[in-house]
């Protein structure tokens, strides 16, 4: 029986006795029932696998996974992906039937190092299917193009029963649309500089980060420095804190659909804040790679009163082929 802040992840694993692992809320039925009959009785019915049953909440978030925000970068929405990493048949080095001549050396594995695996594997597809793509095109392909929806069509839930920005972000890992994103956010090493000179990394730090070898080739004291949230990402952390200043911050797309195409913006403004604007509201492409730069502005409320935590929304780019998104998430400090 899993604890309570286990919620709902279960796994299939090896017990030396016979057993099946329930959550925390079967669990406590469980034991409610064994307490009220002096002769409980239990029958365990094994249905198989349901592959593509529409009626499952899958994906879901596992308890365990990593969960933002960031509280050493928190211009940086965390975590960008969520992908499979429960409950994977997976390699391993020894027989799990304690038997030394076995060849069937395969494991159920839960956690990020089978999660990781998936994503390096996706992205490794797409640097073939993609050569010129940067590692950043890549890993920010996968981030629009990720899926928000479980297969019920509902938001991605958590297991943990604590749903919301911080745990799923852009969404679960979708490697089909992925491979074909129609937009793509780039960022090029000497792009981070002005980002980790604003966080008052010395040019040695920012050295180090960007294997630079040669001294006094970074000079923060020459760079202009930009906050995180300026980094050209395609997710938005914002802190909105006593000032009541209008925030805006630049992004860049770059189209790697189709030649002729035009996008128009379908927004979900964070509660609590007094608005957005975004400009271009369309933004429209005569070729491929070309690079177009929108502006977004955050406004605080007008009454200068806001709310406790956070909120979250989403902005996305939607052509007739494509939907490039962006998720936002608002910090109230």
């Amino acid at each position: 029986m899993n604890k309570e802040l286990d919620g709902f992840s279960v796994f299939a694993e090896p017990h030396v006795l016979p057993a099946t692992h329930v959550s925390y809320a079967a669990g406590l039925k469980i034991k409610a029932y064994i307490n009220s009959t002096s002769a409980p009785t239990a029958t365990i019915l094994f249905k198989g696998t349901l592959i593509g049953d529409k009626s499952s909440s899958a994906p879901t978030v596992a308890s365990f996974s990593s969960r933002g925000p960031s509280k050493q970068s928190p211009g940086i929405l965390k975590p960008d992906i969520i992908g499979p990493g429960v409950n994977i048949l997976a390699a391993w080095p020894v027989s799990m039937e304690n038997n030394m001549n076995s060849l069937s050396t395969f494991k159920m594995i839960s956690g990020t190092s089978i999660s990781c695996p998936h994503l390096s594997g996706i992205a490794a597809l797409l640097k073939s299917s993609h050569p010129d793509w940067s590692p950043a095109a890549i890993k920010f392909a996968i981030m629009t193009t990720a899926d928000s929806l479980n297969l019920e069509g509902k938001p991605i839930g958590d297991e943990a029963l604590l749903p919301d920005i911080f745990a799923t972000d852009t969404g679960h890992v979708n490697p089909s649309k992925a491979n074909d994103p129609g937009l793509v956010y780039d960022i090029q090493p000497e792009d981070y500089i002005p980002c980790l000179c604003g966080l008052n990394y010395t040019d040695e730090m920012v050295g180090v980060i960007l294997h630079v070898q040669r001294v006094g080739i970074i000079k923060c004291s020459q760079a202009k420095s930009i906050p995180e949230a300026q980094l050209n990402y395609p997710s938005f952390s914002i802190i909105m804190g006593s000032s009541n200043d209008n925030q805006t911050y630049t992004r860049t797309v770059t189209n790697v659909g189709r030649a002729n195409s035009s996008y128009t913006l379908d927004v979900l403004a964070p509660r609590g804040i007094g608005g957005i604007n975004i400009w271009p509201a369309v933004i429209t492409f005569t070729e491929v790679n070309q690079k177009v730069t929108y502006t977004v502005t955050f406004i605080p409320p007008s009454d200068g009163v806001k709310p406790q935590g956070f909120a979250q929304g989403h902005l996305t780019w939607v052509s007739d082929h494509y939907s490039v998104r962006s998720p936002i998430a608002i910090t109230f400090a």
